[in-house]
């Protein structure tokens, strides 16, 4: 069975005035996207502590960055009619509605809690199991498709019983 596609965002920070930065995604067949995200000219919110987890600079972001649409356009294309999960649902929908509200687009997917697709038990042991997945990757710096990968990876070894 293959296993769900999971959504990620790194942001410019938490709270009011935050916004997307970076959105990843790894689909059910292992795909990987990954997008910068040009700040919109109002999108002004910036949290030194999230640079430093995430390593990107809002000048990155200013030359390298996609516009709001282009990644709002390559995410609908790819995850269209797809329930698709992330683990940070009260964060991750938030800014991914900005996202899309500077695009003037509506997503052609629907974003869900992760947690859904976890029973009791293995809600308990999801931290362990995540944190076990990322050393082994030996990933230090949080980015969206990255991240996305290990919760994927996580959920497939929680779901088939290996042991964090």
């Amino acid at each position: 069975m293959p296993l769900p596609t999971i959504l990620d965002i790194e942001a410019s920070g938490f709270g009011r005035g935050s916004y997307p930065i970076e959105v990843g995604f790894v689909d059910g067949e292992g795909t990987l996207f990954c997008g910068l995200v040009r700040p919109e000219p109002d999108w002004l919110h910036w949290d030194e502590a999230a640079e430093a987890l995430h390593g990107i600079s809002r000048e990155l972001l200013l030359q390298k960055g996609r516009p709001t649409r282009w990644i709002a356009e390559q995410i609908n294309q790819r995850l269209q009619g797809q329930t698709v999960y992330c683990d940070g649902w009260g964060l991750d929908y938030p800014w991914l509605a900005r996202l899309y509200d500077a695009a003037g687009l509506q997503p052609s997917f629907r974003l869900d809690d992760l947690r859904r697709l976890l029973s009791e038990a293995q809600a308990l042991r999801w931290r362990g199991v995540t944190e076990a997945v990322r050393q082994r990757l030996q990933l230090t710096r949080h980015r969206a498709s990255s991240d996305a990968r290990v919760l994927q990876m996580a959920l497939g070894e929680i779901s088939d019983g290996v042991a964090a």
